[in-house]
């Protein structure tokens, strides 16, 4: 490496003197969010591509996917934790070296186990990276509105990624091939890291918890064998004894977990004492329900667009923004509402307006013209845009200011968590695109279960989360 090069990122590793105003950290903090955010869009839009290109079937493209997330879920708890003993901006810094490690490992794939591989890799660096910038931004806006508000551009900015993610999927993947979707997040990462290290100040707690290793691998097991049971489960069958000794793991490994957190106490990953907070467990069932339909659903559209209906990888892409653009544009409006008048109403009315997007989805045909999937998309949407500042801005609120950085992993974890078991439980349903006419039925099977799936989390929304937001004491 040049020795220029050397002395710029010696100097852009040291410590801020000076933190930048709340603003300029909530925006860093934003690129870091966008960046996650983008990895899961982009990839999804070049799965077909990948899967001729590997020979990966549709249990191949799952595992492309959900290695990312369940990294990303298993770690997210410790990470966040991690923060808050050993600093968040640290463990911001790690998470994106991490992760752009790992994208460039994805771009270098030579098969699929590599793939998957690295794709973990990246999980690992996502999980660093995203309770730490939700942790920061709390800690750089005390007041409640004001926090609910840049929760809201945060969700917003975040979610930019999004439709961009399609877009720059489908031009990278048809003009430069599939690998490129992941050897574009490497500069990125570069900017973003210097950028962090000399605009945010370290942020850690006086009093942090210590890391809890032992729930951290039995949560990651139990994860693990549970999405290894739907996807091979949808493959070989679910009386296959690799699918029953999977699920008889996943079961021991949280019967496991329980006793350990138990004996831990404050000590444990998941305090107990914050599960029996009614506020706080109904954001984050929300919150898992939301991504546990949405990224299910988008796995198997994504399959429909190109494997059934045959778009090209860039129409397909096109074709997709309207399902996120006004996502991103809503979610800083949705955080000023959940500011004003709390996250009951904004989550349940979203919710119900993404539940009637996904059942439209119903009349989704392989002949069927845009016009019948552009109202389906809009309106699910635009509920996802009043939840998601809602449901995050909930769990916040849910739990005294020291425990923010938890908060916010937990919130993730159960977001991340919902989103890997429904990525294999909509593989399994769907099927291979090969064969169409399952494939379709298993599409609808999908959409509707998730938008009666919705349906519920819009009814513990209204029951259970608060009409203000009031930051919970000791």
């Amino acid at each position: 490496m040049p020795e220029a090069t050397v002395t710029l990122l010696k100097r852009a590793v040291r410590p801020a003197r000076r933190a930048g105003s709340p603003r300029t950290v909530l925006l860093v903090m934003c690129a870091g969010y966008f960046l996650v955010l983008l990895d899961v869009t982009i990839v999804n839009v070049a799965l077909p591509r990948i899967g001729s290109g590997l020979g990966a079937d549709v249990g191949g493209l799952q595992w492309v996917v959900d290695g990312y997330a369940l990294a990303l879920a298993s770690l997210m708890l410790t990470s966040g934790t991690a923060g808050d003993l050993y600093g968040h901006k640290r463990v911001v810094l790690t998470g994106f070296v991490v992760f752009g490690a790992g994208s460039l490992a994805c771009g270098l794939a030579p098969g699929v186990p590599v793939l998957v591989a690295a794709r973990v890799v990246q999980g690992v660096g996502a999980a660093l990276l995203l309770p730490g910038t939700l942790a920061l931004i709390g800690r750089a806006f005390p007041d409640e509105a004001e926090r609910a508000r840049a929760i809201g551009v945060w969700a917003g900015v975040g979610s930019l990624a999004l439709p961009a993610g399609p877009l720059l999927g489908g031009v990278l993947t048809q003009g430069l091939g599939w690998r490129a979707v992941f050897l574009v997040n490497v500069p990125i990462v570069v900017l973003a890291l210097i950028w962090t290290a000399a605009v945010v100040r370290e942020s850690r707690e006086e009093q942090a918890r210590r890391l809890d290793l032992p729930g951290m691998l039995l949560g990651a097991l139990a994860l693990l064998a549970v999405t290894f049971a739907f996807i091979e489960g949808g493959r070989l069958g679910a009386t296959a004894p690799q699918v029953l000794a999977a699920a008889a793991t996943a079961a021991a490994a949280l019967v496991a977990l329980g006793a350990v957190e138990l004996r831990r106490g404050d000590d444990a990953m998941l305090p107990l004492t914050l599960l029996r907070r009614a506020a706080f467990g109904a954001a984050n069932t929300a919150a898992g329900i939301m991504n546990l339909c949405t990224l299910g659903t988008l796995f198997v559209l994504t399959l429909f667009l190109q494997s059934v209906q045959h778009r090209s990888v860039l129409l397909a892409g096109v074709m997709l923004v309207p399902l996120f653009a006004p996502l991103a544009v809503l979610a800083p409006f949705g955080g000023r509402i959940t500011g004003r008048i709390g996250s009951r109403l904004p989550a349940g009315a979203g919710f119900l307006i993404a539940a009637a997007g996904l059942a439209l989805l119903l009349r989704a045909t392989p002949g069927a013209g845009y016009a019948v999937l552009l109202v389906a998309f809009l309106l699910w949407s635009v509920g996802l845009g009043l939840v998601t500042p809602a449901v995050v801005a909930a769990a916040i609120a849910a739990v005294p200011g020291e425990r923010s950085g938890l908060a916010s992993a937990v919130n993730n974890t159960a977001r991340q968590t919902g989103g890997a078991i429904g990525i294999a439980v909509a593989g399994a349903v769907a099927g291979s695109p090969a064969d169409q006419g399952r494939f379709v039925s298993g599409f609808h099977a999908v959409a509707l279960a998730s938008a009666g799936l919705y349906g519920l989390a819009a009814l513990i929304a209204v029951v259970l989360l608060p009409g203000a937001l009031v930051r919970v004491r000791r």
